[in-house]
C-alpha cells in the first residue's frame, strides 16, 4: 500500500472558491504527473476540490493511467449540492475510477474521516486555503504538516504560514 501512497496527491481547499487558480492548479498537476504521480484523490466537496478533480479529469484524457478517486464524506452528500455545483459533482464522479464512503451517514465525523483519509493516503496535498485558523481546510493542512506531507498551497498570499 505504501507504494500508491507514494505516487499520491490529495486535494483540500475553500468551497468559496470560484476557479481563480485553476491555471496554475493545472500547471500544478500536469508537473505533479511528470514527477511520478499518478493518482489524485477528491475530496468532493463544491469549490476547489470539484474545480481539482475537473483538472484531473482532463489530465485522464490524455493518460489514461492516471487514477482520480472520488473521498465521499458519506452516502447521500450528492443530495447537498445544487446547479452547477451538482453538474460539476457528476462530472468529476463519472470519470472518477473509484469512490469511497467514509460514512452511511451525515455527521461531523464524516467530513473528519474524509480529511484524515486524505492525509492518510497521500503524499502530497494541494491547497486553495486563505489563512483562517478554523475549519476543515486548515485542519488537514496542520495534520498534513504533522504527517510530513509536501504542502502546496495555491492560494495567492506569499505571507501565510503554512503551519
Amino acid at each position: 500500500m505504501e507504494e500508491i501512497k507514494d505516487i499520491t496527491v490529495a486535494f483540500t481547499g475553500h468551497r468559496t472558491y470560484s476557479h481563480e487558480a485553476d491555471d496554475e492548479l493545472r500547471l500544478l498537476v500536469r508537473r505533479l504527473y511528470a514527477e511520478g504521480y499518478s493518482r489524485f484523490l477528491c475530496g468532493m466537496a463544491w469549490g476547489f476540490d470539484l474545480a481539482a478533480g475537473e483538472i484531473v479529469a482532463e489530465l485522464k484524457q490524455e493518460h489514461p493511467e492516471v487514477e482520480l478517486i472520488a473521498v465521499v464524506p458519506h452516502k447521500g452528500f450528492f443530495q447537498l449540492f445544487r446547479g452547477e455545483d451538482a453538474e460539476q459533482y457528476k462530472r468529476v464522479a463519472d470519470i472518477a475510477d473509484g469512490a469511497e464512503f467514509l460514512s452511511d451517514v451525515p455527521s461531523d465525523r464524516s467530513y473528519l474521516r474524509r480529511n484524515d483519509f486524505l492525509v492518510d493516503n497521500a503524499t502530497v496535498v494541494v491547497a486553495w486555503w486563505d489563512g483562517v485558523p478554523r475549519g476543515g481546510t486548515a485542519y488537514t493542512l496542520r495534520r498534513a504538516r504533522h504527517a510530513g506531507c509536501r504542502v502546496i498551497n495555491l492560494y495567492p498570499d506569499p505571507q501565510l504560514d503554512l503551519f
